[in-house]
């Protein structure tokens, strides 16, 4: 029996999930953990760093929401703050001047929204995260691996390729409060779960996602081979196109969103 999208979202923030610290584990070997964003300071709600994927040198990002209690404080429960985003733009502009691949792992509420965070330019470095993505000059893929929530899942999903698990969430907003505006009762969370549209599967319809990954999280490093087979011919392809080729094609890919076909008619963006 399929799962409802609130079931769905349920799985996405169980309790025992792997973090995005396991699939870095998993996929990739002679890591070395970088830290810090040269401007603030370090945000443990990012991980990141640059390691081996079968001998390919790579740039990994990942959100981290912490195992037990006092790991999930530690990372504000998997919501970045400005210093983690900027920590992670500074990982991806080193991964452009060496074309390195970048690979990010999200599993996120969306960005921490403390009086601090805002401070410093929450909105800004996201903003900016999304901005120089889209024009980065090496290889962006991107695995929802819990829940993507809003903004702060976006900064790291501006990618050329971005694959799903099959029960991860993607949304432009928590469903609950998605229930608090429209209907100013945050209980009918079912209802907007179901209308916001926020499976991989929809993600897939819709063309933000290219790829469902099946869960098998008995067998995790059956799972990771998995993923690692995925990524490997994904990143051949993207390495094969030029500079520009590569640019161009992450460009279109976005401006394809919104558009849909009605009665044999063709509507939404313009792509030309």
């Amino acid at each position: 029996m399929s799962m409802t999208p609130y079931e769905k979202l349920k799985t996405a923030r169980a309790n025992g999930r792997p973090t995005g610290s396991a699939y870095i584990n998993g996929l990739f070997s002679d890591r070395i953990e970088l830290h810090g964003d040269r401007r603030f300071g370090e945000d443990a709600a990012i991980v990141s760093g640059v390691g081996s994927l079968d001998g390919m040198p790579v740039t990994y990002i990942a959100i981290e929401k912490g195992v037990d209690l006092p790991s999930r404080m530690k990372t504000n429960f998997g919501c970045p703050k400005p210093e983690g985003y900027r920590k992670a733009l500074r990982l991806m502009k080193q991964a452009e001047k060496f074309h390195r691949p970048v690979i990010c792992f999200v599993d996120t509420l969306g960005a921490f929204c403390g009086a601090d965070g805002e401070e410093r330019g929450q909105g800004e470095a996201i903003a900016e995260n999304i901005m120089e993505m889209i024009g980065l000059k090496t290889p962006t893929i991107s695995i929802v691996i819990g829940e993507g929530g809003s903004g702060g899942a976006l900064a790291l999903c501006s990618a050329d390729r971005v694959y799903m698990l099959e029960n991860s969430v993607y949304s432009v907003i928590s469903p609950e409060g998605c229930a608090s505006i429209l209907w100013k009762d945050s209980s009918r969370v079912q209802d907007s779960a179901q209308c916001l549209r926020i499976t991989a599967d929809d993600m897939k319809s819709f063309g933000v996602a290219e790829t469902v990954i099946p869960e098998n999280f008995e067998d995790f490093s059956s799972m990771c081979s998995e993923i690692k087979a995925y990524l490997t011919a994904d990143l051949k392809q993207l390495l094969a196109k030029t500079t520009e080729q590569l640019l161009e094609d992450r460009y279109f890919r976005f401006r394809k969103f919104g558009i849909y076909e009605e009665n044999g008619e063709t509507h939404g963006t313009n792509l030309y």
